[in-house]
């Protein structure tokens, strides 16, 4: 164990937030951001800022608090985590998942990735701007969301649909899963994200005859569900190459010293693991991701359901639910439990510049590479106010590190330097954005 006093002030922060049970089971269900919310309001308050606190639901609570910028002519940047984390069966871990624990120099726990490390991050580095006198470049908007992790419903997208106020001019934003480092045939380089999929959760229902278990029912709806349930999850989508992706796999091309023309599923998949990440990105995914059907052994119900994550591509969203309807069949009712954008900006302009010279100022020299992210973050809840959204948690990271599966995984963990590192650069492009 270390003690706190070897602990930096990012990764203190960061072990006090994963301390904060903030599960998000979705669809309502969750054990509430409000003191995890409280804990980011104090510490807001302690560098000088007057930060608000807003309920969508009893538990359910954001924070958002302005820091003034040294341009006051120019717009505002949006600087926003989240709160909640997916839930973490402690069964499964070889830690406590909401422990804080630190060990074999890392930070272990839910949240330690996603995303309690750009919390604090974000924390940190405002404390460093503020106490030395200084202000970031431009007016800073700071929103830390509550369910992210379940599409936002109580968090980013209510403050949008009900206090657009809130984020009144601002042109940009900058949150999660970006900036951090992947290791390309030898070589280290940093994912920037720039745009990220669509998403479109879809329940699935299948209607049967209840029956006593032993006898011979045709009509059964658990039958029925796990024949469709089973093609979706087999479902090879065509590949499908974006204006980001196409540059992204020029890049891996030009590292890898391969031909322009070699595979996409190939170039990446040379890419070590980064692979997790990148391979969603080439293609439209539906993956099951939870059954529900039944009440007894010798009982066969009449209704079963399944959920579905599908990924489709930025406006997409239309055919590809018109294809799944075609491939499941009539008798399979689709209903779609929520439905959000996608979003592709240009890897290039001035805040692109900004990032990429915080980047190289802290690693010189590292391909920094352009990168469709296949989740989704709160950027597509801005979107609808005209915010371009980024993803821009910079870690450094050692090559032994499978990144990706710390994402929604078991024995999530972050490495403590890979913390300073993040916080020093978060900053550094703060003061120059």
């Amino acid at each position: 164990m270390t003690a706190d006093t070897e602990l930096d002030a990012t990764a203190r922060i960061a072990r006090d937030l994963i301390r904060i049970d903030t599960t998000n089971w979705g669809e309502g269900k969750s054990a509430g951001e409000t003191v995890a919310a409280e804990y980011v309001e104090a510490e807001l308050r302690r560098l000088g800022l007057e930060p608000q606190l807003f309920d969508a639901a009893p538990g359910r609570t954001s924070v958002v608090a302005r820091v003034p910028g040294r341009d006051s002519e120019r717009p505002a940047l949006v600087l926003h985590g989240h709160l909640d984390v997916v839930p973490a069966d402690p069964a499964n871990w070889s830690v406590d998942p909401f422990g804080g624990e630190v060990r074999d120099g890392m930070l272990w726990g839910r949240g330690a990735v996603d995303m309690k490390d750009m919390d604090a991050m974000i924390l940190t580095s405002l404390d460093e701007i503020l106490s030395s006198g200084q202000l970031p470049a431009r007016e800073l908007i700071v929103a830390f969301f509550a369910d992210e992790e379940n599409g936002g419903d109580f968090g980013s997208h209510y403050l949008v649909d009900s206090k657009p106020e809130l984020f009144a001019g601002a042109t940009e934003a900058v949150s999660e899963v970006g900036g951090y480092s992947v290791h390309v045939a030898g070589q280290r380089a940093y994912l920037l994200q720039t745009g990220e999929k669509a998403l479109l959760w879809i329940r699935l229902t299948a209607h049967g005859v209840a029956a006593h278990g032993s006898r011979v029912i045709h009509d059964n709806a658990v039958t029925k569900l796990a024949r469709a349930v089973t093609k979706l999850g087999e479902r090879e989508w065509p590949l499908h190459l974006t204006t980001t992706t196409s540059a992204l796999l020029a890049e891996l091309a030009r590292m890898h010293g391969a031909p322009a023309d070699t595979d996409p599923v190939d170039l990446v998949e040379r890419s070590g693991s980064a692979a997790g990440f990148l391979l969603g990105t080439l293609r439209v995914t539906s993956n099951p991701t939870l059954l529900n059907a039944g009440y007894k052994h010798n009982v066969i119900p009449d209704r079963a359901e399944a959920l579905i994550d599908v990924r489709p591509f930025a406006g997409q969203e239309d055919e590809v639910l018109a294809q799944i309807r075609e491939l499941i069949g009539p008798e399979i009712e689709i209903e779609i439990v929520h439905h959000d954008v996608g979003l592709e900006n240009p890897f290039e302009g001035d805040i692109v510049d900004r990032m990429v010279a915080a980047l190289h100022r802290h690693d010189p020299g590292a391909p920094i590479l352009p990168y469709l992210m296949s989740g989704g973050t709160d950027n597509k809840a801005l979107a609808k106010l005209g915010i371009d959204g980024y993803g821009f948690a910079p870690l450094k990271l050692s090559a032994d590190l499978d990144f990706p599966a710390m994402f929604h995984g078991v024995d999530e963990r972050v490495p403590l330097d890979a913390l300073s590192f993040g916080h020093a650069v978060l900053r550094d492009f703060l003061l120059d954005c």
